[in-house]
């Protein structure tokens, strides 16, 4: 993977060659171990990279380590005994592996966990206050009302969150992470238990908030198809590890991902279903 700001060597106008710098990632995961209870190896030299405004889908089965790459890169590691023990995690060129999660929070990193994990016994708006905790402009009420723009449903209710639909308690969770004005959202399995309808509202809307919020997006997701329509770019992850990357076009033709990933069976049979 690459390293963020490779020196290149490019030519002048004059004719003479120069040194130029490649565009450094946003979020760059460098050879990374994590290691829990001091004894469980979980992820083995992981790497990755995200760049500023792109959607990036992280794949793979249950146990692959894709939500502990996220929490390494949020900083929740610790409140479950897990710890970086080798490589970088490097977010706008600053190493962040070790800071509290207040400060990644902060610095720009939201993430929004798998199964949503609202305040049930808040309402909507005290959802959304939350999630601009580390703020301290007048902007919050404004950006309230663009969530609501974006989620127009959840205006609608008044109740607490907790008596919310799964689907609501989903918009909510994206939406509470909007009002911290991130510049790379962490989101791990947005379609969990939610109906085939409402899988595709949530991805729209994770697609427009992409496209005109400019907000970056590192995507844990079980429904690889919708994934890779969503996202310019993935990789797949097998025992703590990137076993395959490429374009989401790549990964879609590929036979494997089609195999294993997407419902597909080989080409020789006749049945492929992508």
């Amino acid at each position: 993977m690459p390293e963020p700001a490779i020196p290149r060597r490019a030519i002048s106008d004059s004719g003479e060659e120069v040194a130029t710098t490649a565009k450094q990632p946003l979020l760059a995961v460098n050879n990374v171990e994590v290691v829990y209870n001091d004894v469980i190896l979980v992820l083995r030299g992981l790497s990755l990279h995200v760049q500023d405004g792109e959607i990036v889908a992280l794949l793979g089965a249950n146990g692959a380590g894709k939500s502990t790459t996220l929490k390494a890169v949020s900083g929740l590691l610790k409140t479950e005994d897990g710890e970086v023990t080798r490589g970088d995690i490097l977010f706008a060129g600053e190493r962040i592996n070790g800071k509290d999660p207040d400060r990644i929070v902060r610095g720009g990193i939201f993430q929004v966990m798998e199964g949503r994990r609202i305040i049930a016994d808040m309402t909507c708006v005290e959802n959304l206050r939350l999630g601009a905790f580390t703020r301290r402009d007048r902007g919050v009420n404004d950006d309230i009302e663009m969530v609501f723009g974006y989620f127009p449903r959840l205006k609608e209710r008044t109740t607490l969150a907790g008596y919310l639909s799964g689907g609501e308690q989903q918009m909510l969770a994206i939406g509470r992470a909007l009002m911290a004005r991130p510049k790379l959202i962490l989101m791990d399995e947005p379609s969990m238990g939610l109906s085939p309808l409402l899988v595709r509202e949530v991805f729209g809307i994770i697609r427009r908030i992409n496209q005109e919020l400019g907000v970056g997006i590192l995507l844990v997701e079980q429904n690889a198809r919708m994934a890779l329509q969503a996202a310019s770019r993935g990789y797949i992850m097998e025992n703590g590890k990137v076993v395959m990357d490429g374009t989401a076009d790549e990964l879609r033709n590929n036979q494997d991902v089609k195999e294993f990933y997407l419902g597909g069976a080989s080409e020789d049979a006749g049945v492929s279903r992508i």
